[in-house]
């Protein structure tokens, strides 16, 4: 009986529930809307299924059956929150929802699946409980640096390497061009990477290769050597270039300033990089490097960046690197760098007119030449192999302008001249007849001293100039390069006395020379003259401090109507008071009347000197006020 009854109402059911899906023509829509959607889905069929699957099961899993559940509950939440109260509130009260609910809700389905997921994350949404899926950067297309809406971030992207492995370099952003605002950032990031790199270099010796990584386009477009070399008609097309004559920093700062446009140069990579910068014809790195050498240039080596820039035909370096040998001479020919110059500038050293130098050191050098030649050679140094090096240079050497005891003591006993040419020397020195020689007998004119007098008058006075260990010191500068050798210094007003007088020379408080000396004062107005051992080079636009502690009669003359700016030649120099300055010499008036110096001479139709008189008024330290006014504040007691 029970059976019956439940075999009865359970095929009512089945038939009320067949009536109800047939009559239901959202139903059936919705399904063929939900298969058309998949259909244009371009994510693999089985996310599709899955979707699919998704939306259909949905209200069984909350409600347990068909009629339990409901659409909204899986609707987004960027649907008006109070359409979803409105429509709830309708159910909970037993009305139906407006025509076309459904599908207004899966139109909205549709778009989601079509446009990406919304930015904002949906609430309670059963969507964010299935498997995460993760999108990875496509090697083949490096992402925009705009990331779109809908996009995962991704921490790194990969490369192919030659093997099929992918080599994973991490950028800490896959939108690593989104960081980087200007062309030459972007590019800076390209320097020394392998990311689109399409050639790399092998640069270096044998024994040093170091492999760098670069970018055709970059290179091409800094150097017209690159150019031709990747675009020319005779293009290579390795995948690696070899470049055995470049040191492997001096090529890595070439790239850095062709892809970041700075330069970085250094003592130790300086001559190299000018190397690469004349090779692959990048004019304005090679001008850097010459700059650079032009500012770090000393006697130390001032020989071999001249032999270089010989190589890289570079006359502006050459001339600066001459007017430092011609001034400092001894100092530039016995530095370590002088035995490594080319035959050809050796030569031309020796043969140099304006060298300041004696031929006693100059002879040493170049034996000192010669013997590193030998060893460079194998060749054992002896007194006639260093000959046979020497060759016709010898001959440049003036042996004849030493004195006597210079030659007999040195050059005869050392076996490089043949007996002859040694009889012939002795024979020059002492005859009246002199024998004819293969070395001149002129002496060299070398450079010509040249005096800066700040001055326009001098003076004395019954109680004035006393010095008793006191400084007289004064401040210089100049306006281009030149070489101080020495002072000018008043003597005794009261009659002939000599002095013992320390020199110094200074640049910002370090000692850049100093001489212990004397001088003889006849007991006239003149000036007498004390030297430094060797020339100091003299920047332009910095200020110098000259200084002289005298030791001998206590009254002298004193200079007064100082001038702060002298020109003499083609160098202007300006004067200041320096608080050194203890014995009151100052720029109006004191000691220290000249400065002796080696400079760029004066060309024809300009005046030998000119001055601007110091503004009236103008004081400091009591040591610019005229002697001639102010007698007892001048070094007086």
């Amino acid at each position: 009986m029970s059976s019956a009854i439940a075999e009865t109402l359970s095929g009512h059911l089945g038939r009320q529930l067949l009536q109800w899906a047939g009559s239901q023509k959202d139903l059936w829509y919705l399904l063929y809307r939900c298969i058309t959607i998949v259909q244009k889905i371009h994510e693999p069929l089985e996310r599709g299924v899955a979707v699919l699957d998704n939306f259909l099961t949905l209200e069984e899993e909350e409600a347990g059956g068909l009629g339990g559940g409901n659409v909204m509950d899986f609707m987004p939440n960027n649907i008006h929150p109070c359409h979803q109260n409105h429509h709830r509130q309708q159910e909970e009260n037993g009305q139906q929802p407006p025509e076309g609910y459904a599908l207004h809700n899966l139109y909205f389905l549709e778009e989601t699946l079509n446009n990406g997921l919304p930015l904002s994350p949906p609430h309670n949404s059963v969507l964010m409980q299935r498997e995460n899926m993760q999108v990875m950067q496509p090697c083949s297309a490096p992402s925009s640096p705009l990331a779109s809406p809908g996009a995962l971030n991704v921490t790194s992207f990969s490369l192919p390497s030659s093997t099929g492995v992918f080599t994973v370099i991490d950028t800490g952003d896959p939108n690593w061009q989104a960081t980087k605002p200007t062309v030459r950032e972007r590019n800076a990031a390209m320097f020394n990477n392998e990311l689109m790199a399409d050639i790399k270099f092998a640069v270096g010796t044998d024994d040093h290769v170091q492999t760098i990584p670069a970018h055709k386009y970059v290179l091409a477009t800094g150097s017209s050597v690159f150019y031709a070399m990747f675009y020319g008609g005779l293009a290579e097309h390795k995948s690696e270039i070899r470049v055995p004559d470049v040191e492997p920093s001096a090529f890595l700062t070439l790239l850095k300033y062709l892809y970041c446009d700075e330069i970085h140069l250094e003592a130790d990579n300086v001559l190299a990089t000018l190397y690469v910068a004349k090779k692959y014809i990048v004019p304005h790195l090679a001008r850097a490097c010459v700059n650079y050498l032009e500012t770090s240039l000393t006697a130390k080596n001032a020989c071999l960046l001249l032999s270089q820039s010989r190589l890289f035909e570079e006359p502006e370096l050459m001339q600066r690197c001459w007017e430092v040998i011609d001034a400092q001479a001894e100092m530039a020919i016995k530095s370590e760098g002088f035995v490594d110059i080319d035959l050809k500038t050796f030569e031309s050293i020796l043969s140099r007119e304006t060298l300041n130098c004696k031929e006693i050191n100059l002879f040493e050098a170049a034996l000192n030449w010669a013997q590193s030649a030998c060893l460079k050679m194998d060749v054992d140094p002896t007194p006639q192999n260093r000959r046979n090096v020497l060759g016709q240079a010898l001959t440049m050497i003036r042996i004849p302008t030493m004195t006597l005891e210079e030659f007999a003591n040195g050059v005869a006993q050392l076996g490089i001249l043949t007996p002859q040419e040694t009889i012939d020397i002795f024979m020059h020195f002492t005859a009246k007849n002199k024998p004819s020689l293969n070395y001149s007998s002129k002496p060299r004119t070398g450079l010509k001293t040249q005096v800066c007098h700040r001055f326009q008058s001098c003076a004395y006075r019954s109680n004035q100039w006393r010095y008793r260990g006191r400084c007289d010191s004064i401040q210089f500068s100049v306006d281009k390069r030149i070489f101080i050798i020495g002072f000018g210094l008043y003597g005794s007003s009261t009659g002939a006395a000599d002095y013992n007088v320390k020199i110094e020379l200074k640049r910002l408080g370090r000692i850049l020379a100093e001489n212990n000396t004397k001088f003889f004062s006849d007991g006239s107005s003149n000036t007498f003259h004390v030297f430094f051992e060797n020339p100091i080079q003299i920047e332009p636009d910095s200020y110098y401090t000259a200084s002289v502690i005298l030791d001998g009669s206590e009254l002298s003359f004193f200079g007064q109507e100082g001038m702060t700016e002298v020109c003499m030649g083609n160098v202007t120099f300006q004067f200041q008071c320096s608080s050194e300055s203890t014995n009151g010499t100052g720029v109006q008036g004191g000691q220290i009347p000249e400065l002796i110096f080696y400079g760029p001479m004066n060309t024809p139709g300009q005046h030998t000197a000119s001055s601007v008189s110091t503004p009236s008024g103008h004081s400091g330290n009591n040591n610019n006020t005229s002697p001639t006014s102010n007698a007892n504040n001048n070094g007086s007691d």
